[in-house]
């Protein structure tokens, strides 16, 4: 039943839309899908969440995680800016130490600049498995 509901909501905001000669493009659907399924408030509580997004403790998947699920609800980026802004908002709410290394690179590409750090965190995490193995094992040979 709620699928027809959906098919027959969809036909008649086609419809409407085409009728004022508008293009229905992804964009439109999503932007009419989200109006539709997402209540203003809703939505406005979602803009808030994704302007005090910060990365604090989170991992960098963790955090690009909620960020790709909350930049939905942002609507003041346009088509020709997304990429640019999404990377400056990213790089300015990463920990000190992601925004050293990877700030300085100007990578305004958001998937590569995502794969580019969670490639560095990676290997950080794996260097620190390795020292700490070595470590201990220091430690052992010492006692």
């Amino acid at each position: 039943m709620l699928a027809r509901e959906a098919d027959d909501s969809w036909i008649d905001t086609r419809q409407r839309l085409e009728a004022i000669g508008e293009v229905i493009t992804w964009a439109v659907f999503t932007r009419e899908f989200t109006r539709k399924y997402f209540l203003e408030d809703v939505r406005g509580k979602k803009e808030m969440e994704f302007l005090a997004l910060k990365q604090g403790n989170s991992t960098l998947t963790e955090y690009t995680s909620k960020f790709v699920e909350l930049v939905k609800f942002y609507p003041h980026y346009s088509k020709e800016t997304t990429e640019f802004s999404k990377c400056i908002k990213s790089e300015n709410e990463w920990c000190p130490e992601f925004k050293r290394v990877m700030g300085y690179q100007q990578i305004r590409r958001f998937a590569e600049l995502v794969n580019s750090c969670q490639i560095y965190e990676e290997d950080i995490i794996a260097h620190s498995a390795y020292y700490k193995s070595l470590n201990k094992k220091r430690g052992k040979t010492t006692s």
